[in-house]
């Protein structure tokens, strides 16, 4: 038996010095999330009604998974990229 599903919602608020590099990096900071075991949904699209913020949903299995999407995210050029920008995040539990 699995546990419940580990859902992340929020936003990023990408200053606009930064908003170039981090837009060339979401492409692939995308593919390699989707291609993830376990991950079972994830998205970052621009808010149409706020310049430079990026809305993030993500959906994975369990929180091994979860955990597993960290610790690569975090290992990441995204993470460079990304690195001090605020996240403004909540995760929920989902059964």
């Amino acid at each position: 038996m699995t546990g419940p599903r580990i859902r992340l919602t929020g936003h990023i608020d990408v200053p606009a010095d930064r908003r170039a590099a981090v837009m060339a990096a979401l492409p692939d900071h995308i593919r390699l999330t989707r291609a993830e075991p376990g991950c079972l949904a994830f998205d970052v699209t621009p808010d149409p009604s706020v310049p430079g913020r990026l809305l993030v949903s993500e959906l994975f299995t369990d929180q091994t998974a979860f955990d597993a999407h960290q610790a690569r995210a975090g290992a990441s050029d995204w993470a460079q990229v990304t690195a001090g920008i605020p996240r403004h995040y909540s995760i929920d539990h989902v059964t």
